[in-house]
């Protein structure tokens, strides 16, 4: 497949984090405003070069890298900003659909209430939409290594049917087990907020398991250590344990950042990467940029990827379109409509 044709394929991403995606450009404008004076570079090619993360090795390495961005993100209106800039870049690379994470207590170190900081997001996510057509809802982010967690889900649950749809768990995942934090998890679920948990980033099915049958979650950020729970190879799943077989079977959607996992630590080439397995075998896995800063990517360079390096066709790629948008927890008439205008398109590209 022509890799040059991925830009033009209508996107979805459900795993993006907002503090993982700023502009450098951007960095060094809010580092100013605010007076910032620790960024590692002092102009935005250097920034660009130093926030890539792609030998980074671990997920904890990777991570440190966030300091700096969260750092310029202490005021309301850089938030707006940094938010709106992502919608408008991610329907510039052809996303229709986006679900972007923040963990809202990284940005109250000058004395931004939780709330403030979600009316920001949601204000420059709304503006990207009107702007650009997009459809990009946010995610309210606790930090597994933090005790804030109940504090995060209740701020999350003011804000339900006003741009907030889900609740995530993210930071290191060794040592930090998703069920330390299960009373925030009922408290997001109640008030009616999707649930989306990193598991199977760097560790293994357990801390998947710990995700979905102690928690709750509905959705696995990243999840690709699953097949630890497999026989896996040549490139092919051979064999599923209980556990695999239940992630498959029950349509649990794997939020798959291939570019991430590589800089992460957790492959070393993507031609080792279970993605391509994993879809063969059946389970519901979508295609994510994690980190567009951090890991130098932008959608359409992942959906490329994953096109190439494991030979999908334009017809698999709609298809893991349409499956990430029924996946999402945004407004099922807004996903609806989506899922309708790109199976028409694809018919439309067909007749032709």
């Amino acid at each position: 497949m022509d890799a040059s044709a991925i830009p033009m394929q209508p996107m979805a991403v459900l795993h993006d984090h907002l503090d993982g995606g700023l502009r450098p450009s951007t960095i060094l404008e809010l580092a100013d405003e605010q007076g910032y004076t620790r960024l590692p570079a002092p102009d935005a090619r250097g920034l660009g070069a130093w926030f890539h993360q792609g030998g980074s090795g671990s997920l904890e390495s990777y991570l440190d890298a966030f300091e700096h961005t969260v750092s310029v993100m202490q005021t309301e209106a850089a938030i707006s900003r940094v938010a709106y800039e992502a919608g408008v870049d991610l329907a510039t690379d052809g996303v229709v659909y986006a679900e972007v994470r923040f963990a809202p207590s990284r940005a109250m170190r000058r004395g931004l209430s939780r709330d403030a900081v979600l009316e920001a997001m949601l204000d420059g996510f709304q503006r990207a939409g009107r702007d650009t057509g997009i459809s990009v809802y946010g995610i309210a982010a606790a930090l597994r290594h933090e005790s804030d967690s109940v504090d995060v889900a209740k701020a999350a649950g003011r804000y339900v049917g006003r741009g907030i749809v889900g609740f995530d768990l993210a930071g290191p995942e060794k040592g930090f087990p998703a069920d330390a934090h299960m009373e925030a998890c009922r408290i997001a679920k109640e008030a009616g907020l999707g649930l989306t948990l990193h598991a199977g980033e760097s560790d293994g099915p357990n801390s998947m398991w710990r995700a979905l049958a102690l928690c709750g979650a509905q959705r696995l950020g990243h999840g690709v250590h699953v097949v630890e729970d497999t026989s896996f190879e040549h490139g092919i799943v051979s064999n599923l344990g209980a556990f695999a077989r239940r992630v498959r079977d029950h349509r649990i959607p794997l939020e798959v950042a291939i570019t991430s996992n590589l800089h992460t630590g957790s492959w070393t080439n993507v031609s080792e990467h279970p993605f391509g397995a994993l879809h063969a075998a059946g389970f519901n896995v979508s295609i994510n940029t994690d980190n567009r800063l951090m890991s130098g990517v932008s959608m359409s360079d992942e959906y490329a990827l994953t096109s190439r390096a494991f030979g999908l066709s334009t017809d698999d790629l709609t298809e893991i379109t349409v499956r990430a948008i029924e996946s999402g927890f945004g407004d099922w008439s807004v996903r609806r409509d989506l899922i309708a205008g790109i199976r028409n398109r694809g018919r439309i590209v067909e007749d032709r």
